[in-house]
Order: C-alpha cells, then structure tokens, then sequence
C-alpha cells in the first residue's frame, strides 16, 4: 500500500497502524514523489491526500489515469463537499474519504477495494521500476528496452520483488510465494536464485534493481523511487 501524505504524523500513525493490519506499507511526502511511486503500479492499493505540495492529489490521480495505471485510488480530505467527492470519483477514484476519519473504517474500506480488485483480477499487467518492464501475461522482462532473459524461478522472484517495490521481502516470504512452501527449499536456496537473477540483471545494466537489505531480505527499487520514497 501506498501512502501519500505531506504530514509527517498522519505518514507514520498511518504507517504503524497499516502495518500492524498485516499491509505492507510505503510512504510518499509530495505530489511528485507519490506520483512516480505510483507510476510504477508496484502498489494494490493507493492512499492519496488531496492538498498535496508539488502536485495536489487530483493531479496525480488524473495523470496515472492518463499513463492507463489503474491501481485503487483512496482519496483522503479534509473537504467534505458533495461537489469534492463528485470531482474525485469523476476522476478515477475507487473512494472518498473526509478527515479526521476513523481509522476502522479506512481499513474497512482499503480491504473492500482489496477485495474487488482481487475479483476482477485488477493485477497490473505491467509492472514498472525504473527502466525495468515486467510484462506478467507475457512473462517478459525488458531492460531499457533490452530483453532480458530469465528462468521461470528468476521470473517468479523478480515478479514479487518489483510487485513490492520499495518494500523489503524477506527470503521466507519469497520461499511461500516462489516455491509454495517454506519446507519445499531453503534459505540458500532464495541466495542463489537472487545470485541467478542479479548476474542476469547486472549484464543489461540493470545491476542496482535487486538490492540486499542485510538482516531482513531484498528489496527491488530505483533511484527514482528511492527519492521518491524518502521521508
């Protein structure tokens, strides 16, 4: 999930609480900087302020819109007019909601869009970081263009990795997703395919797309999203 707010308190209550309802969670201060995490259609689930500096939220909104990433849209506000919900949805947004709101009912409503998504198989058919392509239909990987070529286990970890871009995996949560049960491989197993993976991506340039977070996992990022995501 992706957060998007130009207060700091408002980031990390939303942040600990999210967290603590089993969501992993990434935080954006600015129009810009939410907008090209978003871009990136790494995310289920967008939280976006409107009054935003830099860019307001319905501007972000029209322009992921625009570049056809369809990720839910939670709009956040403190205006609680009719004719302000109406510009919000009108845009794009999956709900509107008016602060100070009750956090049981974000939540609420962040897994009721959750939900829908999941029955319309709303899973963003490309995924985005940096000059990084992931084409899911296609089980194709392209590198500033470049093809790159990847074994179904290489694909399957890149495909989680940059699915949570910006967010740490850990190598037990890679063994369920990957290989469906933590006792069907080991931890070494996960090093080497990441080893596999990086050679592969180190060879078009794309070397810096899988990082090592020592002690909790990988994480696939950019320097884009990186600045992005900066508190």
């Amino acid at each position: 999930m992706l957060v998007v707010d130009d207060e700091i308190g408002v980031r990390r209550a939303l942040e600990r609480g999210l967290t603590a309802e089993g969501m992993d969670v990434v935080c954006a201060a600015d129009g810009p900087s939410g907008l090209r995490a978003a871009l990136t259609g790494s995310f289920d689930v967008v939280l976006l302020d409107i009054m935003l500096p830099g860019l307001s939220g319905y501007r972000v909104l029209q322009h992921l819109r625009a570049e056809n990433v369809e990720t839910p849209v939670l709009l956040v506000s403190a205006k609680d007019g009719e004719v302000d919900q109406a510009d919000g949805l009108d845009l794009g947004a999956d709900g509107y909601l008016v602060k100070p709101f009750s956090f049981m009912v974000l939540v609420a409503q962040v897994r009721a869009v959750l939900r829908r998504g999941a029955s319309s198989e709303a899973a963003a058919a490309h995924l985005k970081v940096g000059e990084l392509v992931i084409d899911r239909a296609g089980r194709e990987v392209r590198w500033a263009g470049e093809q790159v070529v990847l074994s179904p286990r290489e694909f399957a970890v890149l495909e989680v990795l940059v699915s949570r871009a910006g967010a740490v995996v850990t190598k037990d949560e890679l063994l369920r997703t990957v290989w469906g049960d933590e006792l069907a491989a080991t931890r070494n197993a996960v090093e080497v395919y990441v080893g596999y993976l990086r050679r592969k991506l180190e060879a078009v340039g794309a070397g810096d797309v899988v990082r090592t977070i020592r002690g909790h996992g990988y994480m696939a990022s950019s320097p884009d999203l990186d600045a992005a995501l900066r508190r």
